[in-house]
């Protein structure tokens, strides 16, 4: 990571896990492990929908943005049990994931419906966090880099250079969420500075070298300096080790450097 390039981003992504009545002591417990993390990074919870206001009024005292899980591409309109870039924004959140691997998989979200919802987040004043990622059947395949070139170029179709700055890309290897694998540091750079050149590609070498990639795959508290000191990765979409804040702190810590 390049602190004087971009911006570092520690980002937990707790899924359909914790409860409201959790949060409050969790933010608690955080800003006792990391006082003062802001002169290095800045962490975000991305939580369940049920969940942002508590978030919001919790985190708020340890200085964590508070991100939502997923969003709809329509501005409004008759779509039962879907919520708009517009209402995030109105409470407050400043983050949403898009394209997770999990919503491809079982909600059948495709690339063309992530380039929708990215251009409805940008328009609602939020920072999307684009999910991209190939299969372990894909990577033994050796597509990896010419997949994952594409779902960036797919994503952000028509996203003007302006608005490009500020996005975050999260390079998730499939095989490696939830599962325990990693990709070694060495890999999982390697398909950084692929996204770090489609970007470039799209935008100049100058907005390229100012997006935030993370990696997102089983980063956790051990394994999470090594990550993060590679060049082109600038941060971690955390899963599991997002669920306690000990080792979500951890992670948060391995980026002071």
């Amino acid at each position: 990571m390049n602190r004087n390039l971009r911006k570092t981003i520690i980002a937990g992504n707790w899924k359909m896990n914790m409860l409201a009545s959790e949060v409050e002591g969790f933010s608690k417990e955080l800003a006792k492990l990391v006082p003062g993390f802001k002169s290095w990074c800045e962490a975000v919870i991305c939580a369940p929908f049920v969940m942002l206001p508590s978030a919001l009024n919790s985190f708020i005292n340890c200085d964590v943005g508070v991100g939502a899980q997923n969003m709809s591409q329509h501005a409004g309109g008759a779509y039962t049990g879907e919520v708009s870039g517009a209402q995030l924004a109105d409470l407050g959140v400043g983050y949403v994931i898009i394209g997770h691997s999990e919503r491809r998989e079982y909600f059948g979200e495709t690339d063309v419906s992530v380039n929708e919802k990215v251009h409805a987040a940008l328009n609602a004043k939020l920072i999307p966090i684009i999910c991209v990622g190939e299969s372990l059947k894909q990577r033994d395949m050796g597509i990896t880099n010419d997949l994952v070139s594409m779902q960036v170029k797919v994503a952000l179709h028509d996203v003007k250079k302006d608005d490009a700055k500020g996005i975050v890309i999260a390079y998730e290897p499939i095989w490696a969420i939830g599962t325990g694998m990693t990709a070694t540091p060495g890999d999982a750079q390697e398909v950084c500075a692929v996204i770090r050149k489609v970007l470039a590609s799209l935008y100049g070498k100058d907005v390229a070298q100012a997006i935030t990639i993370q990696y997102g795959g089983s980063m956790n508290d051990k394994n999470a300096a090594e990550l993060l000191a590679q060049p082109d990765i600038d941060g971690g979409l955390i899963g599991g080790a997002s669920l306690k804040p000990e080792t979500f702190a951890a992670i948060i810590l391995a980026a002071n450097q």
